[in-house]
This record gives structure tokens, sequence and C-alpha cells, in this order.
């Protein structure tokens, strides 16, 4: 690719005056609610630098892991100072894992990609998270993302569609080839952080997960591009982990996993950690999962997950649709979450729930930490070429309860066989499905007063 040269400060003014009008334009929307605030939109921070003027080269060689660690060091000078932008013009800069700092917008220009090189001694070593006591490939520590940050506040990460490839391809080897010392890294990882935006960026190619917030408060991701290869072992596009307050709108997820996977920590490790996942919202859109869910919950939600919001999803060409999973040894809870207005097409299994994702971190667990699936909602839905509408199998000893659907439509495959729906140790209530669920979610002495939030959607069907 050639390495155009930097816009001229003039231009690069105009374009940041019309990302300033979008990001107004943007308040108000879903993600806007409740104690979310937008932060400082990019070219309001009233200090701003280049990474070439750091030595940086955007010729897709030269490694530029220093010049991105010295920027980052040079505007952290700024955070008292009304923050600073760190600007990457159009070429491809190479780089391993740098850490960024609080009140920085990071702006990538149309044309310009974050590479991340294919030398795993660029990606450091650091422990595991204490809500998951090991990495998720392997036992012991992980590989640093790409792009992290650690306890900060007030950061954007944005551009005119600018592109972070992970050159995942090398690290899908690794894992098939048992060739990994440590859990792979992801693209994008902040850590105890709060205030964050993340929008207009394509992201590509993850050794593992996208963008991973975990421990976070005040999240907004929003007109995001994410692609891995279908083929690729276990890359994930979102995961909000741990998290409150977080939502996700207006985005195109594409992968071989999961599209976006709720979470929060793993067996004993989530349960003593007790940092839930709540306040989440999720809203118009795209997602295909080639091996995995569209939508998932866990399996590492030991934490707890609660207060989940999700509407406006096309989900297509995908293995499930929506998928629960826990195990015993897990604990914690899945409980309050209502998903509405969803289109299906051209996917295998279209809701699951599962009592029985039994991978663990170790051989610590103990089978009578037992997790709590109760009032799921999900309502409005249209789903085409569905091979089995639902899987439900819960727990023996620990039912799942309240799983509610309403207004569901499914057109099965012509390969879908004489049951559409599997059920066991799960219970709910149900209004106008087709095909007609399993009777466990039939239950005469049932009502819709044990859903979460079909209340509400019943009075505004009628209005």
């Amino acid at each position: 690719m050639t390495t155009a040269m930097p816009l001229c400060r003039s231009a690069l003014q105009v374009v940041l005056a019309s990302v300033v009008v979008l990001a107004a334009a943007a308040r108000g929307s879903a993600c806007a609610r409740g104690e979310m605030r937008d932060q400082a939109p990019p070219g309001s921070r009233p200090h701003s630098v280049t990474i070439t003027e750091f030595g940086a080269v955007g010729d897709g060689r030269t490694l530029n892991t220093v010049p991105f660690q010295n920027a980052v060091f040079y505007v952290r000078s700024f955070a008292d100072k009304g923050g600073a932008q760190l600007y990457v013009p159009r070429g491809r800069w190479l780089t391993g894992s740098f850490n960024l700092t609080s009140r920085l917008t990071l702006y990538l220009e149309q044309g310009a990609v974050i590479v991340g090189v294919k030398d795993s001694s660029q990606w450091p070593i650091a422990e595991p998270l204490p809500s998951y006591g090991q990495g998720t490939d392997l036992p012991g520590p992980r590989h640093r993302s790409l792009i992290n940050g650690y306890n900060l506040t007030d950061v954007v990460i944005t551009g005119n569609n600018g592109v972070i490839d992970g050159q995942g391809l090398v690290w899908w080897q690794w894992l098939r080839s048992h060739e990994l010392n440590y859990s792979r890294p992801h693209i994008l990882e902040f850590l105890y952080s709060e205030d964050i935006v993340i929008s207009n960026l394509t992201f590509l190619n993850s050794p593992a997960w996208s963008i991973h917030p975990v421990y976070c408060s005040n999240v907004k991701v929003h007109n995001v591009t994410i692609e891995t290869s279908l083929d690729a072992p276990l890359t994930d596009g979102i995961v909000p982990d741990s998290c409150s307050n977080l939502c996700i709108e207006d985005s195109t997820i594409s992968v071989s996993h999961e599209a976006i996977s709720l979470k929060s920590g793993w067996d004993k490790y989530g349960i003593s950690f007790g940092r839930p996942t709540f306040d989440i919202r999720i809203s118009r859109v795209d997602l295909l999962s080639s091996s995995g869910a569209a939508l998932a919950f866990g399996s590492e939600m030991s934490g707890g997950i609660s207060d989940i919001h999700v509407n406006h999803l096309r989900i297509h060409d995908s293995y499930k649709g929506i998928s629960f999973k826990t195990s015993p040894g897990r604990g914690g809870y899945i409980e309050e979450v209502v998903i509405s207005e969803v289109q299906m097409e051209n996917v295998h299994v279209g809701i699951e729930f599962t009592g029985n994702c039994s991978t663990h971190p170790d051989d610590s667990f103990d089978l009578s930490d037992l997790p709590t699936i109760d009032q799921v909602t999900m309502k409005n839905m249209v789903g085409t070429n569905i091979s089995v509408a639902g899987v439900l199998s819960g727990i023996d000893s620990a039912p799942f309860t309240a799983i509610c659907l309403s207004n569901l439509n499914f057109s099965m495959a012509a390969d879908s066989g004489s049951s559409s729906w599997s059920c066991s140790n799960v219970s709910g209530y149900s209004e106008a499905v087709f095909p007609e669920p399993c009777t466990e979610l039939r239950d005469p002495s049932s009502s819709p007063s044990i859903c979460f939030s079909l209340g509400s959607y019943s009075a505004i069907a009628t209005a």
C-alpha cells in the first residue's frame, strides 16, 4: 500500500469539525441513557500531535511500537489540561502492544491501518484476570492486547473508518499446532476504566477477541465493523465482561465464534471477585457467527448478568442465534433480560439455553455452585430458514425459570425434521409462537406476570 502524505492542518481541521457535528447529532441516542455521558469528541481536545512527530513510518514494514509508546507518554502530560489527540494519518503502521492514557483521543484517518506485528515478543505477558484465574486458552498468564487501557477515564478511539488489524492468522496457527506458551491477546482491551467511546473504526483479524472491556463502566461502542476469518478458532467480536452502563449500537460483526458475548468471570474466580455485568443496551447490530452464537450470554457468568436490553438485531448465516450458556460449578445468575425485534436468516439453532457448558479453568470448581437463569423474555422475532427453533436444556437441580416467548414466527428449513423444539428442566410462558413450543413453555398455570418486561410490550402493542 502506498503511503500518502498526512493531511495539511487546514484539511484536518475540516475533517475534525465534521466529526464534532456527527458526535453532537449522536447525543440523545440509546447509548446516552442513564448516567452515561458523551466523552470529548474528536477535535475538541485542546492539544494534538501526529504519530509521525515521534518517528513513526507508515510503510507497513517499519516497527512503530516505540513511537506509539513515546507518543502516549508525551500526551499524558496534557491529561490535567483537557487532554490531547493522537492523530494517525493514512498508511500502514506496524506495531506491537502499547498502552493508552486518560483524556486521550486516538484518531485514525481514512486509509490509516494500525497493524499488529507477528512477532509474539512484541506482545508482553500479563497476569490472568482475577475473575478468570487463568488465560482463556491456557493455564497461567496471557499476552497483552495490541491496544490497552488500565485504570483510565475519558478515552475516545475513533476515526474516519480507519482500521486496526490484529493479523491473527499466525496466532490461530500457533493455537491449532499447540505452539502457544500463553493465551492469545485481543485487539483492544480496557481494564478498570470508565467513560470510553469506541466508534467509526474497522477491526480485523483479532488473535482472539476484538473489543474486550472488563471491569469498566460508561462504555459506548457504535458504528464499528468487526471481521475475522469464519474458520478462525474461538474469535469473538465484542465481549463486555463484568461491566456496567455499556451500550453497543449501529455496528456489524462477522466472526467465527461469538459476535457479542456477555461475561462476568469463571467459576470460583468470578464468584469471589463478584463483579457482575449489568445495565447493558444493544441496538441495531448485524451479527454473523459461523460456529458459535451471534449473541451469547456466558458461559463465564459467575459474577452475574442482569438488566440487559437488546433490540433490532439482524442475525444471519450463523450456527446459533441467541445462546444462554452455563453449568454446575459456575454459580452466578442470568436474569432480567429482554430481547426484541430480531430478524434471523439461515440459522441452524435459533434459541439455545444450556446448563451443560462444562469447561472449567481448573479442577477446584464446586459442583454445588449452581447458576440461576430466570426472567428471560424474547419477543417480536422472525426467522427464515431455521433448522431448529430452540433447544432449552436446564440443570436437574436448578431448572431455568420464567423463560418467556412472545410473538415469534420461525419459518423452518426443509431439512429441519418433525421436532423444532426440545426442552428439559425449564419452565416459562409463551404466546403467539410458531412453530408451537414445547409443553414446558405452555404451562396453563403460567401467566405473563412471571415475565420480565412482557407487560410493557403488551401495553405498547395495544396502544
